[in-house]
């Protein structure tokens, strides 16, 4: 037996589907791929074209005109995986590596508002399905199981509550020697979960069949192992790595 070619892993912010989706993707061998690089993408295209990210039509069709692949690191220098936005429309077929570009502050100040829009979540989601058809791919966002690949052969929903999300990303800050206030960090994550599970397009929710784990009570180490576990145990994961 194999193990699924795809695996979905969603979640609210900071429940550590990030940290979950790397190790694991390593330890199998497959891409990983962190679906909210595409909106960091566009939205770094958005920017870098001189449109308003508020011009919700202009954005919109930039998402249709653009083409966004992410693939295995080329470099060693830290980056997780290649992002590279090809430019349909270029004269000569631009094809840029923006990897680094896209975690530029300006972008991430923008990123929220270009990903709420109707027309961009159906274009990524379009573009995210084509390369997680790819396969060998573990894909993190949060509706990878339910709208992007509900084919997926392990959907994973990993949750934890929001107060112990906040307590870890205030501990992640701390450990970088980042400034952070933990009422904020709560309220923000507050913020976040309301606006991911009550949009109308795509709302952050399990898939029906997903392997639903709340990490409040386990460390990283402890929740990788329990997937593992459940990918050994599973028909398609005999072959799983020790």
């Amino acid at each position: 037996m194999t193990l699924p070619d795809i695996i979905a892993i969603d979640g609210p912010a900071a429940s550590g589907k990030t940290t979950l989706g790397m190790r694991l993707a390593e330890k199998l061998g497959y891409l990983f791929f962190d679906t909210g690089v595409m909106y960091r993408a566009l939205t770094w295209a958005v920017l870098d074209r001189g449109i308003a990210p508020e011009d919700e039509s202009a954005v919109a069709r930039l998402a249709q005109e653009i083409q966004i692949d992410v693939r295995p690191p080329s470099k060693p220098d830290g980056r997780t995986s290649d992002v590279w936005v090809y430019e349909q429309d270029s004269p000569d077929g631009i094809q840029r590596d923006v990897t680094w570009e896209i975690r530029q502050p300006e972008v991430e100040a923008k990123v929220s508002i270009v990903s709420a829009y109707a027309g961009v979540r159906k274009e990524m989601a379009a573009q995210q399905r084509r390369i997680g058809l790819r396969g060998r791919v573990v894909m993190v966002g949060r509706d990878i199981g339910t709208v992007v690949l509900p084919e997926a052969g392990l959907k994973i929903y990993l949750d934890a509550s929001v107060a112990e999300r906040a307590r870890r990303r205030y501990q992640e800050l701390r450990d970088r020697n980042q400034p952070a206030d933990l009422e904020v960090i709560l309220e923000a994550l507050q913020r976040r979960d309301e606006i991911d599970t009550h949009r109308a397009v795509a709302p952050l929710k399990p898939a029906d069949d997903a392997f639903i784990l709340n990490s409040d009570q386990y460390d990283a180490d402890q929740v990788l192992k329990i997937i593992l576990d459940r990918l050994a145990d599973s028909p398609e994961g005999q072959d799983t790595p020790s």
